[in-house]
């Protein structure tokens, strides 16, 4: 059996297209003219219900400003206290320009910028994975504008993907010029390079 819209080979049993998402000829009414859903809109023969539409790159991009402002804050609120205990700021003011600096400090230095780096990454992964494999299926961010992270079939993801959606993002952005983040603006279903790398999809609630 073949997808009436892509040619896809549908597996039996397949209620919709894993390609593009179209109803399977199986799944539709009998008495029913094949029908396709509507650019940007998840066919109503697929779950999750016909309500419910793919997030366009606009909606995604101020979902990210607002967790970006949050994670900020977050990160600020744990730095000073790294900096007062690991004596950070006290080796920074002890700098200075005309003086070499002392091995044994700037080594210090370099290990403690590592520990906050790596602190920072781990901060934002669990912010990321956690929430979007919660009841939420979002971030805060997306929680607010109603998008909801889901698999291929509409289901709530798993901790381990949304782990994988995270790092996929992390590899996105080292490519310049953003472009894997501004597909999600005209792919078929509005899906960034990191979506497609962990099967996932952005909807509208």
């Amino acid at each position: 059996m073949f997808c009436s819209k892509c040619g896809n080979n549908l597996a039996p049993g397949d209620a919709f297209c894993q390609i593009c998402g179209a109803a399977a000829p199986a799944a539709m009414p009998f008495s029913a003219a094949p029908s396709l859903a509507p650019a940007g809109q998840v066919s109503p023969h697929w779950l999750p219900t016909p309500t419910r539409t793919y997030a366009g790159f606009w909606l995604r991009f101020v979902a990210h400003l607002i967790d970006g402002m949050l994670l900020g804050v977050a990160s600020f609120a744990l730095l000073v206290p790294f900096m007062l205990m690991t004596g950070l700021g006290a080796a920074l003011h002890g700098f200075k320009v005309e003086q070499p600096p002392d091995p044994a400090v700037l080594a210090g230095l370099v290990s403690s910028v590592g520990m906050l780096v790596a602190a920072s990454v781990v901060l934002y992964w669990l912010y990321y994975a956690y929430f979007e494999s919660s009841d939420w299926q979002a971030t805060v961010g997306k929680k607010v504008l109603n998008l909801i992270v889901t698999d291929l079939h509409g289901n709530r993801i798993t901790f381990g993907r949304a782990s994988g959606r995270f790092f996929a993002k992390m590899v996105s952005a080292l490519i310049p010029l953003a472009f894997v983040y501004i597909m999600a603006g005209f792919t078929e279903r509005r899906q960034a390079l990191h979506d497609m790398i962990a099967s996932c999809l952005v909807l509208r609630s």
